[in-house]
């Protein structure tokens, strides 16, 4: 089966420059397949599964999934909810990616709470590792899960940036939230 190109878009946030890479849906609509804080695409292809990693990409000024990042940005914590995201792996990992984008933005998990919320309440490092191995930052938001007691733990993208993400996250949806205990760490 012939891979489709791909395109991305690098934008400015407040942590730094976010570059999203995208193919076709297959209802047309663009489905994120990497994403991250960088502005070098080729960073975010290289964590691309092999089976999905286009064979070529082309720069795009604007892509549709930017206003979700844009929103995001500006308070609207769950704007990055509905956008498609495609990533393959086992099937462990898969259920861990999708179980990653019910953890709502201001009340993040630890690893263990993680492994719970995914089934298998023993595998605390198969769940960091679903974190490690996420390819869709921010859409797929493994920066909500934490290390045991609360710590930061790591991030690909670094921990001033977790620390950012959580922190916007926790005041904006503290805003839209009548439900005081949001994170602090």
């Amino acid at each position: 089966m012939k891979t489709p190109p791909a395109r991305y878009a690098t934008t400015a946030t407040p942590p730094g420059p976010f570059t999203v890479v995208v193919t076709p849906g297959e209802d047309g609509e663009d489905v994120v397949l990497a994403s991250g804080w960088t502005d070098d695409v080729a960073e975010l292809l290289s964590v691309v599964h092999r089976s999905l990693r286009p064979t070529w990409v082309e720069r795009a000024d604007q892509l549709p999934v930017l206003a979700a990042v844009e929103a995001f940005d500006e308070g609207d914590v769950t704007a990055i909810d509905p956008v498609p995201v495609r990533q393959r792996s086992g099937p462990f990992l898969q259920d861990a990616w999708e179980v990653l984008r019910t953890v709502p933005a201001g009340r993040p998990d630890t690893y263990a709470e993680f492994a719970v919320r995914c089934g298998r309440p023993s595998a605390v490092r198969a769940a960091a590792g679903a974190c490690a191995r996420n390819a869709a930052a921010l859409f797929v938001p493994c920066h909500r899960v934490l290390a045991t007691g609360g710590k930061l733990g790591g991030y690909r993208w670094g921990t001033p940036v977790k620390r950012w993400l959580l922190d916007h996250e926790a005041a904006h949806a503290a805003e839209a939230s009548d439900t005081p205990e949001l994170y602090t760490v």
